[in-house]
């Protein structure tokens, strides 16, 4: 620190001004302890502009953000009035948040009460700009305006102000007006504040020193807001090209449309209802919004490994179908043979045979090749389980030797022998295991992603809706004190969409107390957790799912008791 003596500046110790004194310095004495002063309070302005800046920094609710802004708007200068606009998608100031003191007047932000004022225009005509508004002269020039008494002011129209002070007794005097303006220089809203009070509650101007922190805050705020833009809009971006790989794997096959977007829902709706949960195993089990959001996006990328598996594997909805349904091979083979037992019949009958020597044969082959071309049919559909005998069968009829194009052959070949005795489902066990590979692929995809650390557990979330907690499932064959409740919450989604999805393959969508019927078997066997399906159930989840996502044909009642009973 120095001072002036004479004219030359001269190094004086802080802690030594009281020497002074003593040596008959008073000027310098004064001018010292004034300096001192005044550092101290840049230096308070300083640090307090500098925790707003933090606090700002990591508010992530706009209304909050928006509030914290006038907050401390109001602490610099004692404003009565404060109002903070934002520019909306139209280019106008939208009423944000509206705080008056005197007036008791709370609305928008978090309040819950609605601000019943339209926007202000900033555009009179698509060429004239209202300059007449201080606000919207803010907006459109950067400028900011500052007010003594808005009775005085030429510059401006205040006749809407005048009115409502009329109307309401109120006396709108001093008016600061700052432009939201971030780091680009963009206006992206203002903050007016009315009516500064000094330490009496005496409305007086807005000084120099107020006007410079506020439009210090007002650009902090800019910037936070804008940052805060950003992100939401990076959020955005990142959670619609997920949504756009989940829809396009849903389009890939017309049996599993809908699968992807449909358990993201089911998913929130049991986490949410285990979260709050207050008696067993799950009563301390609790998300934060970040973990929310986590288990969220791990939904939505369950299965996007989908995208390597190939789509006539995916889209094999009966048992002999690739790339179309080789059935129809058959049914050509079964009306050749007919029409070759239809020709024998006619040459007996040319040749002068009784009837009685072909007509029955020739009913009794036609029937039992009708009667097996049915059989064969019902078998390529696929099901839940084939008869052992069904699949016996199966193979009787395919190794029948007929006379196919001049070579006696089997009717059917040994691949379609294979696919139609498929004991569940359409897939043989290789495309079966094509199939599974899926969450693989899944897990080895999500894993490569440079995730930020509320985003870290996806893949195991994600990968982990095919294990069982008894260590039966795939790919890692992982037991139950294993895997997080989050993957476990995913499993059960999984299944539960799965059973009661109108479109797969095989089958109708099953109703629902068909479907937690077969989800009571494996909680009893150890295959999805008990205390989260007990959730499931006691909640009312189910239901809930049901009534948004289900047929109503599939709707019917349930028997919760004995869904949740052992067996």
């Amino acid at each position: 620190m120095v001072v002036f003596r004479g004219m030359k500046y001269c190094p004086i110790d802080p802690d030594s001004v009281h020497s002074l004194r003593e040596q008959n310095f008073p000027t310098q004495f004064s001018i010292i302890m004034d300096y001192k002063k005044k550092i101290k309070i840049l230096e308070e302005r300083i640090h307090r502009l500098s925790e707003i800046g933090i606090a700002l920094s990591t508010e992530r609710n706009s209304n909050k953000l928006f509030e914290m802004i006038l907050k401390q708007a109001r602490n610099i200068s004692n404003a009565d009035g404060r109002t903070l606009y934002s520019k909306n998608e139209e280019g106008n100031l939208q009423f944000e948040i509206l705080r008056n003191d005197t007036m008791n007047t709370i609305m928008g932000g978090t309040s819950g009460v609605d601000i019943p004022y339209d926007p202000v225009q900033l555009w009179i005509d698509d060429s004239t700009p209202n300059q007449t508004n201080v606000s919207a002269y803010v907006a459109l020039t950067g400028k900011t305006v500052n007010i003594g008494d808005a009775y005085e002011e030429e510059g401006f129209d205040f006749t809407g102000t005048k009115a409502f002070d009329k109307n309401t007794g109120y006396r709108s005097k001093s008016f600061l007006t700052v432009p939201l303006k971030n780091h680009e220089n963009d206006i992206i809203g203002v903050v007016q504040l009315i009516n500064a009070r000094d330490k009496n509650d005496n409305v007086i101007p807005f000084n120099d020193d107020m006007q410079e922190q506020v439009e210090s805050l007002a650009s902090q705020g800019a910037v936070a807001l804008t940052n805060k833009k950003l992100v939401e809009e990076l959020k955005t971006l990142f959670e619609s090209f997920i949504q756009l790989i989940a829809t396009a794997i849903d389009k890939k096959s017309e049996y599993t449309g809908g699968h992807c977007t449909r358990v993201p829902v089911i998913t929130m709706m049991l986490a949410d209802a285990v979260a709050e949960t207050t008696e067993g195993k799950y009563k301390d089990f609790s998300m934060t919004e970040d973990e929310r959001y986590e288990l969220y996006i791990a939904a939505w990328l369950h299965d996007c490994g989908k995208v390597a598996t190939p789509p006539h594997v995916v889209d094999k909805g009966t048992k002999l179908e690739t790339i179309f349904d080789r059935i129809e091979l058959i049914r050509t083979r079964m009306a050749l043979l007919k029409k070759d037992a239809e020709i024998a019949f006619l040459k007996r009958q040319l040749n002068g045979e009784p009837s009685q020597d072909y007509d029955e044969e020739y009913n009794s082959s036609i029937k039992e090749l009708e009667e097996n071309m049915a059989f064969l049919e019902k078998s390529n559909v696929g099901g839940e389980f084939m008869k052992p005998e069904d699949q016996e069968k199966v193979k009787s009829i395919g190794q029948k030797k007929v006379l196919m194009f001049g070579n006696n052959e089997n009717f059917l070949t040994d691949n379609e022998i294979e696919n139609l005795s498929i004991k569940k489902g359409t897939l043989l066990p290789e495309e079966r295991e094509i199939i599974n590979d899926h969450i693989v692929i899944t897990i080895e995809m999500l894993e490569q992603l440079p995730y930020p650390k509320q985003l870290k557990n996806v893949p195991e979330f994600a990968g982990g809706h095919h294990e069982k907690m008894d260590g039966t499932g795939y790919p890692k064959g992982l037991k139950e004190d294993q895997m997080s409740p989050q993957a476990k919450i995913m499993a059960i989604a999984d299944i539960y969409e799965a059973l009661t999805a109108p479109d797969r393959p095989y089958k109708d969508g099953k109703k629902i107390s068909d479907a937690m019927r077969i989800m009571g078997f494996m909680k009893n066997d150890y295959h999805i957790d008990e205390d989260l399906f007990e959730i499931f159930v006691k909640t009312g989840v189910y239901k809930k799912y049901a009534d948004k996502f289900v047929a109503k044909n599939q709707i019917d009642e349930v028997d919760e008791e004995l869904t949740l009973a052992k067996r």
